[in-house]
């Protein structure tokens, strides 16, 4: 039995592995939250300015040029535990023993590690809204080039009601607002500031946790020191919003690859979309909905990942939560930014058989709803009843040609009565293009209801953008604080 630690195995297929992830995702991280941590204490006075300036201009050298090349390629070696520790081995040998270890006054690597975790997937959090927004525009698009454009509804994956293709669309575009108002919510979550929490319980020193925050582009404390480092709902939250954003691009894809189908053939993927077949000439597969499907469901099982890993662990420092934890979220929110721009792009080099849906509309028939409707509104007749006679006319129908002659036929034995509807009136109640015209509620597929749902979903989505620009400029501005403040001191 060894004393020394690491064991073998142990720095094998831990540390290792957690050196080079941290090493990759979080470098940058840990340097600028080092070097506004080291300008908090110069103006508590907790170390001098000459301390302060040194350790910044150390690492600032530690950031670029050879040394960071050197940096990004370390790898584990046993002489420390981790990326934190080989860091700060760098800073020794700048500026020595005492002076790096007072950059280490009043910190963990607990706290450390938290912040950069949030530093990091606020940035992915907003990579994810961006590439909501581009689906939700080029489905807005489409929507507004096929208002008019008659197709037939599925309940239960039958025929169902005439409806246009940009309802359905613009039924898919609700979704995807909701996701990027989702995403501002997790966004609000995830940037704030756990630094100063220590170790869990804070510190003694009289450290100024609202300057780092400012100085790192954060919009508040995470306040509770123990939650700062216990609590994991920044993560989880932005797991469940992944998740419900990748199965409503997984329900569309779905829809979208049947439509691709030579039996369906209402959509065609422009030919950068699809791939040949290496033995069969003819073939156009949709590759690109395949992966759009298999990138979405790869983003969805990391997010259920997440919560699988963070179930029933303990609410306090843990490294369930940690190393091994974050490049599988990282994944996943880089898997659906992938499956989001994906599907927008091949949405924005497409068409769509519009004869053909049309067609279809006329089909199985799927007026009779308004046709009950009407016996209901003009015929003198109870919904359920009408409902009845239209149901045992369609029973007795072998084609749309003959269901009017079975109404009239039925009608005295249902009824009690005559059919009270005029032939111009029934026929009218069995077109689609009526059908939809007077479902013109709020939501419903008339043109004019349609294009004010689509009025209203380009303004939310106008201010989502004005909102995703404000927070990347939050972004791009906080070095340049910390290269002035250090400027300052």
């Amino acid at each position: 039995m060894s004393d020394t630690f690491p064991a073998a195995v142990y720095a094998r297929t831990v540390l290792s592995v957690n050196f080079a992830d941290a090493r990759h995702y979080f470098l940058d991280a840990l340097l600028e939250l080092s070097a506004a941590h080291a300008i908090m204490l110069a103006r508590q006075d907790i170390i001098t300015t000459a301390e302060a300036r040194a350790g910044v201009e150390a690492l600032s050298a530690l950031a670029s040029g050879e040394r960071r090349a050197r940096l990004d390629a370390a790898v584990f070696d046993g002489s420390v535990e981790d990326l934190f520790f080989h860091v700060e081995q760098q800073m020794i040998a700048a500026v020595g023993l005492d002076m790096a270890g007072k950059l280490h006054t009043a910190r963990s690597r607990n706290d450390i590690d938290l912040t950069e975790y949030r530093m990091v997937l606020r940035r992915e959090v907003l990579g994810c809204a961006a590439g909501v927004h581009r689906l939700a525009e080029a489905l807005i698009k489409l929507a507004r080039e096929h208002t008019t454009a008659l197709m037939p509804a599925l309940t239960h994956t039958q025929p169902a009601q005439p409806t246009t293709l940009g309802h359905y669309l613009a039924a898919a575009i609700e979704c995807f607002v909701r996701d990027g108002g989702r995403l501002q919510a997790v966004f609000a979550t995830v940037n704030q500031n756990p630094l100063g929490a220590c170790a869990i319980t804070t510190t003694g020193f009289p450290i100024d946790r609202e300057l780092t925050a400012e100085l790192l582009g954060f919009e508040g404390l995470q306040l509770n020191s123990y939650g700062a480092i216990a609590a994991i709902d920044y993560l989880t939250a932005t797991a469940g919003a992944i998740a419900v954003a990748m199965v409503n691009v997984g329900k569309l894809v779905q829809d979208l690859l049947q439509w691709c189908t030579v039996e369906v053939g209402y959509l065609r993927l422009g030919n950068a979309w699809v791939q040949t077949s290496s033995i069969m000439p003819q073939k156009r597969n949709p590759v690109s909905l395949e992966h759009t499907r298999i990138l979405a469901s790869k983003g969805l099982a990391q997010a259920q990942g997440v919560f699988t890993c963070a179930h029933n662990t303990p609410f306090g420092d843990i490294v369930d939560s940690e190393d091994d934890l974050q490049p599988l979220a990282l994944g996943m929110t880089t898997d659906a930014q992938r499956a989001l721009d994906l599907l927008a792009g091949l949405l924005g080099d497409c068409s769509f058989n519009t004869e053909r849906m049309r067609a279809r509309a006329h089909e199985n028939f799927l007026t009779v709803t308004e046709l009950a409707d009407t016996l209901a509104r003009r015929g003198g007749l109870g919904f359920r009843v009408a409902h009845h006679l239209v149901s045992e006319a369609v029973k007795a129908s072998a084609d749309e040609s003959v269901l009017l002659d079975n109404v009239r036929r039925l009608a005295p034995e249902i009824t009690g009565a005559p059919l009270r509807l005029t032939e111009a009136e029934a026929r009218e109640a069995l077109d689609p293009d009526h059908f939809v015209a007077i479902r013109n509620m709020p939501g419903g597929p008339a043109p004019e209801a349609l294009e004010a749902a689509l009025d209203q979903y380009g303004a939310e989505l106008e201010r989502q953008q004005g909102w995703l620009a404000g927070k990347r400029r939050l972004l791009d501005a906080y070095p340049e604080r910390i290269r002035q403040a250090a400027s300052e001191l």
